[in-house]
């Protein structure tokens, strides 16, 4: 943690990734799209599983996301990955009213920026009941496919819905993708595992908790809200 961490007094704007950040890290839904991204690899590329995840994970962590690793590499279409590794169950996710209200009481804009595509935040955000909170999606294709951390994406985030960094907040459960935003000046939050389940994440996804980059740090996204209200 900073000894000066940014503070919300100032925050108009509230900007939450999507996956692993407005629903429990340990409901493990991503686990299923982690899945269905091996499979897709597998069986493009006509390799094992095993070969595949070791592909899926070198991607992953050079290119920001498979998919981008996928469509540089290997030509892969976008829509047809996205398709298919979206094709999941979301029946996991519960209804969250007490986050949705939270949400609905900090003053000024919400915004979602998620590596995802708005289909499957539709479909999230219909689970938890809290679909109405939100102004806009900014998803991988508004980001020309181009995924967090690349910093030209928080930059058209930016420009496309007029959000001025310096009085804005990002929630994300990647410290990596804060390092952009807070260099921009935007207060930023990492939302960690709580600790009492297990989740299914890499080791380098569970970093950055004492980094500079990193303002806030909270294991209970709807706590956190309602304390800031």
């Amino acid at each position: 943690m900073q000894k000066n961490p940014r503070a919300f007094t100032h925050i108009d704007t509230w900007v939450f990734d999507l996956d692993n950040t407005l629903y429990p890290h340990h409901v493990n839904l991503w686990q299923q799209v982690d899945a269905r991204i091996g499979e897709f690899i597998s069986a493009h590329l006509k390799i094992s599983a095993e070969q595949a995840r070791v592909i899926q994970k070198d991607y992953y962590r050079r290119y920001g996301t498979s998919m981008r690793g996928m469509m540089t590499e290997h030509g892969v279409r976008a829509d047809d990955y996205l398709a298919y590794v979206h094709q999941i169950d979301h029946s996991p996710l519960e209804p969250n009213p007490a986050m949705g209200a939270a949400i609905a009481r900090l003053p000024g804009r919400k915004l979602i920026l998620t590596n995802g595509s708005v289909d499957h935040v539709d479909k999230v955000l219909d689970r938890l009941g809290i679909a109405g909170q939100f102004e806009a999606v900014f998803d991988i294709i508004a980001a020309e496919l181009e995924p967090k951390p690349a910093p030209q994406t928080y930059q058209k985030f930016l420009r496309d819905h007029r959000v001025d960094p310096a009085t804005s907040a990002m929630f994300e459960d990647l410290a990596r993708n804060l390092v952009v935003p807070h260099e921009l000046g935007m207060t930023t939050v990492l939302v960690v595992p709580d600790g009492t389940r297990e989740v299914v994440r890499e080791d380098w996804e569970l970093e950055g908790r004492g980094a500079d980059h990193v303002d806030h740090v909270t294991d209970d996204l709807t706590g956190f809200l309602q304390g800031l209200t």
